[in-house]
């Protein structure tokens, strides 16, 4: 009798040796079916679309806005600013002028004075570039071009640019008389408007018009209207002049 151990029929159905001989075709095979998909799968140079690329799954209807705001996509209206830096609300409550009509004591006297103005200082301006730092002896001779002038930097939201001219820069000279004021005779003594923007021209020119039509001067109004230069500072004992001398001299009143 055999001693060998007796193996079931079943057993005995597949060779062991036949998977060893079809293992190398089959992962041939599986290297085709993977280089096959990579080749038309996506675009070369292109990569797996993200979260974000992908098209949204939901219904126009989830899209549309819920209490009162906007779709996505739709472009919304431009708001003011909540809290305005202090730079932009300064410039909101400061505007200047620069205006000259005769001797600049005078007038910086009577401007100064209007509700809304924050400050003032009289120097001179609307002269040749040859002469930058022009003195008052050099101005008082008529050879630079330069004008008495009284720089105001005024509250817009107080004062006006076109109440300052109408109400106040036309009635407290005489807008008539040429390169005159008063006693005071030369080109720096002339009536003039130096405008810093075209706003300022244009309310300057209208505002011109209207005086020269209200028949209020028996004389045509010649107020130069040019754009703003170069503005020196007068020496300091001008400044603030009738201030520091009460009942000096000026050729300077309100009109009705």
């Amino acid at each position: 009798m055999s001693s060998d151990p007796v193996v079931p029929p079943l057993a005995r159905r597949a060779s062991p040796g036949v998977p060893r001989r079809l293992l190398p075709a089959m992962l041939a095979l599986l290297g085709v079916l993977s280089a096959c998909t990579e080749a038309h799968g996506a675009p070369p140079g292109t990569s797996a679309p993200s979260a974000q690329t992908l098209p949204a799954a939901r219904s126009q209807d989830a899209l549309q806005p819920t209490g009162g705001g906007s779709a996505p996509g739709t472009p919304r209206e431009a708001v003011a600013p909540v809290a305005p830096t202090k730079g932009t609300n300064e410039e909101a409550t400061r505007e200047t002028a620069y205006l000259a009509g005769g001797c600049f004591w005078g007038m910086e006297d009577l401007l100064r004075k209007i509700p809304g103005v924050i400050e003032t200082e009289v120097g001179y301006t609307g002269g040749a570039k040859l002469f930058s730092h022009p003195t008052y002896d050099d101005v008082h001779t008529g050879r630079t071009g330069h004008a008495e002038a009284v720089r105001v930097v005024f509250n817009p939201k107080l004062l006006t640019y076109e109440a300052l001219l109408e109400k106040w820069f036309f009635r407290m000279h005489d807008p008539t008389t040429l390169n005159r004021q008063g006693n005071d005779v030369g080109t720096q003594y002339r009536s003039a408007i130096f405008y810093l923007s075209d706003e300022q021209r244009q309310v300057a020119e209208k505002v011109r018009a209207r005086v020269d039509a209200s028949g209020k001067w028996k004389r045509p109004v010649i107020t130069e209207i040019t754009a703003a230069g170069d503005f020196t500072p007068a020496e300091q004992y001008h400044q603030d002049y009738l201030v520091k001398n009460p009942g000096g001299y000026t050729c300077h009143y309100m009109r009705e």
